[in-house]
């Protein structure tokens, strides 16, 4: 199997899981981003589905228990198969989306936003975390299997797979440099915030690989140094948090 079959075969969803469950610091900073989702659930409608676009190998229903999990890819566990470009919800029937390091992958953003914009409520949110364009990015992505192509003067890209094609500069497109276009495309969605964050922790853990330079009980030094290098400049930020609400 080469590396595009292996990236996008539903067997890896065992993979993925172990992989998180035998590196500590990579599954605390799961754990902090959940915690975030949950915390912006307080601010949706109390009605509603709260979905997960991209579940893979996650636990987010560890924190959201009421939660829709859902993929394209037919990973065992989830409850549902879906293309986040064309969601087969009713038109004001979800009260969150939710994408962990998923919108760099989808291949067409303009229709997810469209679809999400038509089946979010009234006050219903989307929250997303996924990489940010920084000068560190830029150094780190030059060694990393996933494209980042901040010059793309397009949202979307040719895909072979839902993992083994990206753009990672794909939110920082949308949110920074084309926030102008976003707002006049999708008039009922307000940008709340984008926060870059988490220079070095992620890419520390090893991610998906299997080696790791930060263990467990150092996870919490290695945050104050994050939160440090956040503070001085978003040039050393790797990944962004996003939270739209629905007008």
């Amino acid at each position: 199997m080469n590396q595009t079959e292996s990236l996008n075969s539903p067997t890896r969803y065992k993979e993925i899981q172990a992989t998180i469950e035998r590196k500590p610091s990579l599954k605390l900073l799961y754990v902090e981003d959940y915690l975030k989702f949950a915390e912006c659930l307080t601010k949706c409608p109390k009605d509603g589905l709260a979905l997960e676009i991209g579940s893979g190998g996650g636990f987010l229903k560890n924190y959201i228990p009421n939660l829709t999990s859902s993929d394209i890819i037919p990973y065992e566990g989830v409850d549902q198969v879906v293309d986040a470009t064309n969601l087969p919800f009713k038109d004001n029937s979800l009260r969150a989306i939710f994408l962990h390091y998923v919108l760099h992958h989808i291949n067409n953003a303009d229709l997810f936003f469209k679809e999400a914009q038509r089946c979010l409520k009234p006050g219903g949110r989307i929250f997303i975390i996924d990489p940010h364009k920084g000068l560190l990015s830029r150094i780190l992505y030059s060694f990393h299997h996933e494209p980042f192509r901040p010059n793309s003067k397009s949202w979307t890209f040719p895909s072979q797979g839902p993992l083994s094609d990206a753009n990672a500069a794909l939110a920082w497109i949308i949110f920074q440099r084309d926030k102008k276009l976003f707002e006049s495309q999708y008039p009922s969605l307000e940008i709340l915030y984008y926060q870059p964050h988490s220079p070095l922790r992620y890419w520390l853990t090893g991610g998906m690989k299997k080696w790791v330079l930060l263990p467990g009980f150092l996870f919490f030094i290695a945050t104050q140094f994050d939160n440090l290098l956040t503070c001085i400049s978003r040039e050393f930020c790797t990944f962004t948090d996003i939270e739209i609400v629905k007008k």
